[in-house]
């Protein structure tokens, strides 16, 4: 099955390249590009993308509130891409905020080829780009910006998770990979992974980066725990 991408960034240098790249791979179709927010989410809207590849930074309209528009669209519109963020940056506001907003993940624009090409793949999946240092860095951000977390109805909902999944929740908010949870509970990643996937599910959750901030704003996790 191809994917279909599209290249949303202000640098025709990074569209031709990151396009030359990608569309050089069998499984992969690039249908467009476009310099900006605005005529990004037209395009997407008009080729229905399953990956928009969104720099974070541009005229116009910037990455975060394109992928609001993409992520939340109007009433009307059904179809949702999975967004990942382009930055030159390890982690800034702009992306903590696209990661709320929905998107898949983030990769940094002198990313190797071949990381351009599997983050793509892996989002695509339905998979979260979200490495465990990058979920420190964004557990770091949160404690920053955010040093109370809010309890309400999504606190309730953490009544549906059974406690072992409640316990690869805490341990997903804090970091740890899918071997490290399997370590620490003692279970096979497969395991983990059929945890991880049930508790996306009764959450409502798109992905593992969802997962991290719900913990913290319903206040299963504290910033400063460990």
């Amino acid at each position: 099955m191809t994917t279909r991408v599209i290249i949303v960034d202000d640098q025709a240098m990074v569209r031709a390249g990151f396009a030359a790249l990608l569309a050089a791979q069998s499984d992969i179709d690039v249908v467009g590009d476009a310099p900006d927010g605005v005529q990004g989410v037209e395009l997407s809207r008009r080729t229905h993308p399953d990956v928009v590849l969104m720099d974070v930074r541009m005229p116009e309209m910037d990455g975060l509130e394109a992928a609001r528009r993409l992520l939340d669209p109007p009433i009307g519109v059904t179809h949702r891409p999975k967004v990942l963020m382009l930055t030159t940056f390890d982690v800034d506001d702009y992306v903590y905020e696209a990661l709320r907003a929905g998107a898949s993940g983030f990769l940094l624009k002198d990313a190797p080829p071949a990381d351009l090409i599997s983050a793509v793949r892996v989002v695509a999946a339905g998979e979260a780009l979200l490495a465990p240092s990058v979920t420190r860095r964004l557990i770091a951000d949160f404690a920053r910006r955010r040093p109370a977390p809010r309890k309400d109805r999504a606190a309730l909902r953490l009544n549906g998770l059974t406690p072992r999944e409640t316990e690869v929740l805490e341990l997903i908010a804090r970091g740890l990979s899918n071997q490290e949870i399997a370590d620490a509970l003692i279970l096979a990643e497969q395991t983990v992974k059929t945890h991880i996937g049930r508790v996306l599910a009764k959450l409502e959750l798109r992905d593992r980066a969802q997962a991290v901030i719900y913990a913290y704003e319903s206040g299963l996790v504290a910033p400063g725990d460990r």
